[in-house]
């Protein structure tokens, strides 16, 4: 028998009458009920009858292909679905741009998007390519005032991008790495049986982040486990995971951590699989990223956990989007945070009558909504959105979890929430403002 344990009576699927507030022309049903409505028109509505260009810059080449082409797909699928209604009146275009996951051929890509025209950039897998956007457009922004341009970011998640290295033009919308490791180890706390932890994580900033914090709040939280192993490996390079396995079960590991993502967490895992390891648990971040639930399947059911601030069977109108996703392209969206950009973009264009980057950036400022997550705030201080984030752990699909994830029939089921106080944590950013 399996026992969840929920932190809030919305995961008990408790039905409320209640009433919902409009944001960006979308229907968010007030907390407790966790949904987020499909773009309808709503009182208040203006008509700015213009056409918002949005780049995007991720990679469309190499191992992380299939993640990218993922995202490329729910960025354009979104656009068409906020453009046939929303509350700014605005059409949007999608520019998409391989940056081959490299910082250098992203500073390529931003350059040619602005020549393209677009005012709007979005970028998420690699926190080397969300630091060269942020450097290319504060010096951009500030040589060419009146011709801003403004950066969404739905899934770098290195913590410095909103401490040390913040920047007015630059808005998170995924939890950071520290956030995600403050929910994640609030659960593994209260397990007993994790005792040997093993952290193995890409060779960048934010895999050295996941070890970083992962051994800072295991040492509060559980100071009787032991860290018994810690890798890092190249991004998008390594094939065979073998080797990193023969380790694991060498330490004695009971428990695996790894912020891996994409391939690099696909190919872990089906070498996990493959030699057997059937007794250590994996915690992750990105287990339910392209390909990676295909190699879950059956084999690591009630193995695996991952953090993240959504899952598939989050129901309400959110769901709809989802299955429609699914209908057309036969793919799974699983990237929220994509939603989280169109709404809290066209809030801000509807409130300021205005699709300028710097008026609609100052409007997006301590910007708050009901989202299918719960009530989320873009935190003025360092423009880090502030959200609820959940457990969950790879099982049989069924009952009220029956999306199952790349046809496999099993899914990511909801066994902890956390409010957003809980995962949140502090800020060094000291934010300098355009005058």
């Amino acid at each position: 028998m399996t026992i969840r344990n929920f932190s809030s009576p919305r995961q008990l699927g408790v039905a409320l009458a209640v009433s919902a507030t409009l944001c960006g022309g979308l229907a968010f049903a007030q907390a407790p009920a966790r949904s987020a409505a499909a773009p309808a028109a709503a009182a208040g509505s203006v008509n700015l009858n213009q056409t918002v260009k949005i780049a995007w810059l991720d990679p469309l080449s190499g191992l992380m292909a299939a993640v990218g082409a993922n995202q490329l797909k729910g960025f354009q699928f979104l656009a068409e679905e906020f453009t046939k209604k929303n509350k700014a009146g605005v059409k949007f275009e999608i520019i998409g741009i391989d940056n081959k996951l490299s910082p250098q051929e992203t500073t390529n890509a931003l350059k040619s998007a602005i020549d393209q025209g677009a005012r709007y950039v979005v970028q998420g897998n690699g926190s080397g390519p969300a630091l060269a956007i942020m450097d290319a457009l504060s010096k951009h922004n500030e040589r060419n005032p009146g011709k801003e341009v403004l950066y969404l970011n739905y899934a770098a998640v290195d913590p410095d991008l909103t401490n040390s290295k913040c920047d007015y033009w630059h808005f998170r919308l995924d939890a950071d790495t520290s956030m995600k490791m403050e929910a994640l180890t609030a659960y593994m706390k209260d397990q007993p049986e994790i005792k040997k932890v093993y952290l193995l994580n890409q060779n960048y900033s934010h895999g050295q982040q996941v070890a970083k914090f992962a051994k800072a709040n295991l040492s509060t939280k559980r100071p009787d486990v032991q860290i018994v192993g810690e890798d890092l490996h190249p991004l998008a390079q390594v094939r065979d995971f073998a080797p990193y396995i023969a380790k694991i079960k060498q330490s004695g590991a009971d428990t695996v951590i790894t912020g891996n993502w994409g391939s690099d967490l696909s190919l872990l895992i089906k070498a996990a699989n493959e030699s057997g390891l059937n007794n250590v648990k994996f915690y992750t971040y990105y287990g339910g990223v392209t390909g990676t639930p295909t190699v879950l399947s059956a084999a690591s059911a009630n193995r695996v956990y991952m953090v993240s601030y959504n899952h598939l069977n989050m129901g309400g109108d959110i769901q709809k989007l989802q299955a429609d996703y699914k209908k057309k392209f036969n793919d799974d969206f699983y990237t929220g945070a994509i939603f989280h950009a169109f709404a809290i973009m066209t809030d801000a264009m509807a409130k300021t009558k205005s699709t300028d980057p710097a008026v609609v950036a100052k409007a997006m400022e301590g910007l708050r909504f009901n989202s299918f997550n719960g009530e989320v705030e873009m935190r003025k201080s360092d423009h880090q959105l502030q959200q609820g984030l959940y457990i969950t752990r790879w099982e049989k699909a069924g009952g009220k979890f029956a999306y199952d994830a790349e046809n496999t029939g099993y899914t990511f089921v909801p066994v902890k929430y956390y409010e957003p106080y809980v995962a949140s944590t502090p800020t060094s950013c000291q934010m300098k403002r355009p005058s």
